[in-house]
């Protein structure tokens, strides 16, 4: 259940930043149509957004790394795209007004709805990997298999945004949607007991410990 409740919050938040991302085209494009400018605008702003996260992530991975603290990323990356929900029109709206480039207004858009949540959703997938890789002898294989997870999460998100929930629910529907599951797989993974990490390099230790009690033993029985 650990491990199903790691691989859920990868897959998901993979889920989660690109149906984000591509809500995010449906909202700037009133305000500065969906040129190519517009895409590579939003499309850097979470580029960069998801550089950072992986950088954070990794390091705030170091100090105590535990499930709770996973989930907790989780849902305050979903709690921070409240602000797309209640003043994402009216931003859009003053910054259309006030920068009349549709290049740099559509960056600045972008940056200030959705640069905060895709810095935390990078910080998942690097902090799930510490979670699931106890053992170095492995490490490559399970990462390997947490990123295949999470992007095939990201394709599922494009996929059901795209083609079916923007059909049927309008934007800011979305997004209550999403916010409600990340909170759901959040609370989740947060009553779950934790489980004791062991930190890497410490079951190689253990084995060269007992290897060499087992070779103390042998040389005393050949005494």
């Amino acid at each position: 259940m650990y491990r199903v409740l790691l691989y859920l919050i990868a897959g998901w938040s993979g889920f989660f930043v690109m149906g984000v991302e591509l809500l995010g085209g449906r909202l700037l494009a009133p305000y500065f149509g969906s040129s190519i400018y517009v895409w590579g605008a939003l499309i850097t702003v979470f580029m960069l957004a998801l550089s950072i996260g992986y950088l954070c992530g990794g390091w705030v991975s170091l100090h105590s790394p535990s499930l709770r603290r996973l989930a907790l990323m989780l849902v305050a990356a979903a709690l921070t795209t409240l602000p797309i929900v209640l003043y994402g029109d009216p931003l859009l709206e003053r910054l259309s007004a006030a920068i009349a480039d549709p290049r740099f207004g559509s960056l600045a858009g972008a940056a200030l709805l959705f640069f905060v949540p895709t810095v935390i959703s990078g910080m998942i997938s690097p902090y799930a990997v510490r979670l699931l890789v106890a053992d170095l002898r492995g490490a490559g294989e399970k990462a390997g298999r947490l990123y295949f997870v999470s992007t095939f999460g990201s394709a599922a998100g494009t996929l059901a945004t795209s083609f079916y929930l923007v059909l049927y629910l309008g934007v800011n529907q979305i997004l209550w949607l999403m916010l409600a599951v990340s909170v759901i797989v959040g609370a989740s993974a947060w009553v779950r007991p934790v489980r004791a990490l062991e930190g890497p390099g410490e079951a190689d230790h253990a084995g060269e410990t007992v290897n060499a009690g087992e070779a103390a033993k042998a040389g005393g029985a050949g005494a």
